[in-house]
């Protein structure tokens, strides 16, 4: 998905990691006079490339609005098409940090892809910023002192979401997803999200990714006596599920919610059957502050192209990488001081203003949005100051 789809369990990403222990890896001594070079590993093909383009174009706005420079260095992109291929990441990740000599890693889209950049990132001690990968492991069980986030975790919108429907009084709902890694996260959330306002997750329904016949979960919702439905599904899988909801005529008798990416780029293609579906997520349309009026214009202006939570994943990406080099004086090398400051650092996101938990995950208000002609309009807040959990974390003095 959007959120970085990939059918792999949590078994196989965690065994994958450990795996790539055994690729070599040398990180090459950066001169301190020449340019810092980051390498942007993102897709920038196949079915993530639009999200891909976001995250890069958005990145690089920031240092052009730096003046191409950071805590006093120059900065060079890199950019290396990742392909969303799992089979490929340790050797495009060796290609960057070998070849390419870059001093840093920004990537990326795929939740399998990126296992390869946080093995990288804890054996070498390559700073990784991770603009949209929502996998859990990365900052869990894998957490290391320069692997941080800019994103969310797959629990924390489908908490906000579990929060919201029992804050509102609903008592009894039901989950439904895909079953793999994103999926099982964003049930725990879910679940813990209802049980956090006083209600109950009564049936999770699942189905193998990526299938799309929705049909025969669709017809046991009805007996299942719950108040609402959560979703966690994205891109066409997303698509199709709000349409079968809609057309089996559950959608006016059962509210459909879900994580945010169930209606994230979605919209158009979903037509009159998203209408009212709320869902939560950390960004949304209609958030009217300067700060995100000001990235939005930008923005359109540079590509030509709306904003969305992409590309604001992407700037704040380039604001936390800034932190550490500007207290660096752009030392990229200076491994504990670039770590204590990106980790002490205060993000004027787009978003809203968001610090980093000690598991550096962004601690973030979620907010609730309701599917409105086409947008996300944003109508309250689902979660305040919402951090993962952490779960598994033991982290590593920097």
């Amino acid at each position: 998905m959007s959120n970085a789809i990939t059918a792999l369990s949590r078994r196989k990403l965690l065994a994958g990691a450990a795996a790539l222990a055994a690729a070599p890896l040398a990180r090459p001594a950066l001169a301190q006079g020449a340019p810092v070079r980051i390498g942007l590993m993102l897709p920038f093909s196949g079915t993530f490339a639009s999200l891909g383009e976001n995250i890069a174009a958005a990145f690089e706005m920031y240092l052009v609005e730096k003046g191409g420079r950071l805590g006093g260095r120059a900065i060079q992109v890199v950019r290396l098409d990742d392909e969303s291929d799992p089979a490929k990441s340790v050797q495009n990740v060796n290609r960057l940090v070998g070849r390419e000599r870059v001093g840093a890693l920004v990537g990326t889209v795929h939740s399998g892809v990126v296992m390869a950049m946080v093995q990288a990132s804890r054996e070498r001690g390559v700073p990784l910023i991770i603009p949209n990968a929502g996998n859990a492991a990365a900052t869990r069980e894998l957490c290391a002192p320069t692997i941080f986030r800019t994103s969310f975790t797959n629990w924390q919108p489908a908490f906000a979401i579990g929060k919201s429907l029992a804050d509102r009084g609903v008592r009894r709902a039901a989950w439904v997803t895909w079953d793999y890694a994103a999926g099982k996260e964003a049930t725990e959330g879910f679940r813990e999200g209802l049980r956090a306002g006083g209600a109950e997750l009564v049936r999770e329904l699942t189905l193998p990714f990526p299938e799309n016949n929705f049909q025969p979960i669709l017809a046991q919702i009805p007996g299942l006596n719950v108040e609402a439905v959560g979703a966690f599904f994205a891109g066409g899988g997303a698509v199709q599920f709000v349409r079968d909801y809609a057309s089996a005529g559950l959608k006016d008798r059962i509210p459909l919610v879900g994580s945010g990416f169930l209606t994230e780029g979605t919209l158009a293609a979903q037509g009159p059957a998203a209408e009212g579906v709320r869902t939560a997520l950390h960004y949304g349309d209609g958030i009217e502050t300067e700060r995100n009026i000001g990235f939005r214009r930008a923005f359109r202006e540079r590509t030509g192209r709306e904003a969305d939570v992409y590309a604001v994943q992407g700037y704040d990406a380039g604001q936390l990488l800034a932190a550490g080099l500007e207290a660096t004086r752009g030392d990229i090398g200076a491994e504990r001081a670039l770590v204590t400051a990106m980790r002490a650092a205060r993000i004027d996101s787009p978003r809203g203003t968001f610090t980093l938990s000690p598991q550096h995950n962004p601690v973030q208000d979620i907010y609730l949005r309701e599917a409105r002609g086409g947008q996300n309009v944003v109508v309250g807040v689902a979660a305040e100051r919402l951090a993962d959990p952490g779960t598994g974390c033991r982290m590593p003095a920097a």
